[in-house]
């Protein structure tokens, strides 16, 4: 082989490479995708509180495909600005050995994952104030900014 073909089998080396790192996902950070759904749930306590239309809100997150949770944490956004060790308001540990989920709700009893703290449930959400949830499965990550109810001053977007 001459010069010529060494130097075009080197280009098209070279063009596979950037059309790998550029135009595929191989060499990107998997995450987690992570969406909300807030609910209105008419409870048993509520239909016997003396407003009879009273409800409560439930928080449904879907994850894009099933994972083996190794930790999920809902903490409030301005306590992460001011602390980033802030007490969560919910947080669950698990195995890496626990059942793969794809939904599932604000304090929910998860298969295979336990309280971070012993004997601790998730605190209620105050309605206008901003949180974050993360999920863990292993090294892959998720987060997603959220709120219910009234939508809190100073923030545009979801994310």
């Amino acid at each position: 082989m001459d010069k010529k073909n060494f130097f075009l089998i080197g280009l098209v080396l070279v063009l596979a490479g950037v059309y790998a790192v550029y135009f595929t996902d191989w060499f990107k950070t998997k995450t987690i995708q992570i969406s909300c759904t807030t609910r209105p749930v008419r409870t048993f306590r509520a239909a016997r509180t003396a407003q009879p239309g009273a409800a409560t809100t439930r928080l449904i997150f879907s994850l894009q495909d099933d994972y083996e949770l190794t930790e999920i944490k809902v903490v409030s956004l301005d306590a992460l600005k001011t602390n980033k060790l802030a007490q969560p308001a919910w947080h669950l540990i698990g195995d890496p050995s626990s059942d793969s989920i794809n939904l599932f709700t604000y304090g929910q009893k998860i298969d295979g994952m336990n309280p971070a703290v012993a004997g601790t449930q998730a605190e209620p959400l105050q309605p206008g104030v901003m949180y974050r949830i993360s999920v863990t499965d292993g090294k892959i990550k998720g987060q997603l900014n959220f709120h219910i109810g009234a939508a809190p001053a100073n923030t545009a977007t979801n994310r």
